[in-house]
């Protein structure tokens, strides 16, 4: 099923969000309005540039035919976190990977806040939630500063623990589960000896559709793999006022929820052509002229797997295909995280859910960022016995030799 799956993977990771209004034609006696979510149109348009990136390189990194899902979002928000700790380098590299280059810090923080404040308030009908903690070894010392804005800007919870203690990393993954309706129960395996703190961002999304499928139409059906193999699956269909488009790569399709502020969209290559094709040459441009494709409804017939799906993935290899290298390296400038200690990223990996039935989809993300203490320089400190050797290095000469037992 990867077509299909991959196809529901671009759109849905992404959640699509129409920020001109909603659409009031739904069925419901009383139509809910929705509100628009306001960021800057430079920071639009320049994270869903970083999503198609993201995805694009992704998906070289990752086994061709694997299903692939990911939030672009989740991802946004936590390198956002890790970005008020950066200086120098390594703070130039992350905001080029956002492709958020020329922005203040408070510019960058303001954008982060209204989409924390505004997503999950953009349509009643759907559920939308947004979450950002920090944890951090008790023994750690943190700045201040860092802290202060994360809680303001990102409205993270903030959480002094004993990573020695076994209880440390259950709780971790207990916030993972409970901000993600249970949907990701575990996001951390172990607490090494190094780790002095983590980044967490959760999103979840549960939307129901505007036009419903009835499970009574839901068939066994045949679909074509990648290799060209068949498997039959549950397939959901429905005849309705869907918007779609054809092109000469591909047909899309449009199934709105609720209002219609959410919207799943659905690409799927046209024959000769494959899902990792279609994904490698689509841009932001190509999403935008999309949209503008999709402006017309049309009495279709839509039919769509029933599926759930599971995933995880480490993001540093992608991250560092996209430019962002220092960060995972002792050069790493953590500084206003921690003045105190050397600090690198160890990892960075997103742990997600997908679930999609007659009645809507299910969703949910959870991108971890963990960081460590780096080893220290090598040291070469001279506190025991040692030999002591003066020479001149043209002619080989050694003038001076010694032991020294007692300086």
């Amino acid at each position: 099923m990867n077509k299909i799956f991959t196809t529901a993977a671009v759109t849905a990771a992404l959640i699509t969000v129409s920020l001109s209004g909603c659409d009031n034609n739904g069925n419901t006696p009383a139509p809910i309005e929705g509100k628009e979510v306001r960021i800057s149109a430079r920071v639009a348009a320049n994270t869903t540039d970083f999503a198609f990136d993201f995805f694009k390189n992704l998906q070289s990194t990752q086994p061709a035919g694997d299903n692939i899902f990911v939030s672009p979002l989740s991802l946004h928000i936590a390198l956002g976190m890790l970005l008020n700790g950066a200086e120098g380098e390594t703070a130039r590299q992350i905001q080029q990977t956002l492709k958020l280059e020329g922005l203040t810090q408070a510019e960058l923080n303001q954008a982060y806040q209204a989409l924390m404040e505004g997503l999950p308030q953009a349509d009643p009908s759907v559920k939308l939630a947004l979450a950002n903690s920090v944890w951090y070894r008790n023994t750690f010392q943190v700045e201040k500063d860092f802290l202060n804005v994360l809680k303001q800007s990102f409205k993270a919870e903030v959480s002094a623990e004993n990573f020695d203690s076994p209880a440390a990393k259950d709780r971790i993954n207990q916030w993972a589960s409970d901000n993600t309706n249970g949907k990701i129960k575990k996001v951390i395996d172990e607490i090494r000896p190094e780790h002095v703190m983590f980044l967490l961002n959760a999103l979840y999304f549960k939307g129901d559709w505007k036009y419903q499928f009835d499970p009574k139409q839901t068939m066994d059906a045949p679909f074509t793999l990648a290799n060209g193999g068949t498997k039959n699956v549950k397939m959901m269909s429905l005849k309705e006022n869907y918007r779609v488009a054809r092109t000469e790569k591909y047909t899309a399709a449009q199934l709105p929820y609720s209002t219609g502020q959410f919207n799943l969209t659905l690409l799927m290559p046209n024959e000769g052509a494959t899902v990792n094709d279609l994904i490698a040459g689509f841009t932001a441009e190509e999403w935008t002229k999309l949209q503008s494709s999709l402006l017309q409804e049309s009495k279709v017939l839509v039919g769509l797997p029933k599926f759930t799906l599971e995933y995880e993935v480490n993001l540093n290899k992608t991250l560092q295909k996209m430019g962002m290298d220092r960060v995972f390296t002792a050069q790493a400038e953590l500084d206003k995280i921690s003045k105190a200690e050397q600090l690198a990223v160890s990892f960075i990996k997103q742990n997600t859910y997908l679930g999609v039935d007659e009645k809507g989809t299910e969703a949910a993300a959870v991108t971890t960022i963990g960081i460590e203490v780096t080893s220290a320089p090598p040291s070469y400190i001279f506190d025991r016995p040692f030999v002591f050797i003066i020479s001149e290095k043209s002619s080989d000469t050694i003038l001076f030799m010694g032991r020294i037992m007692n300086p």
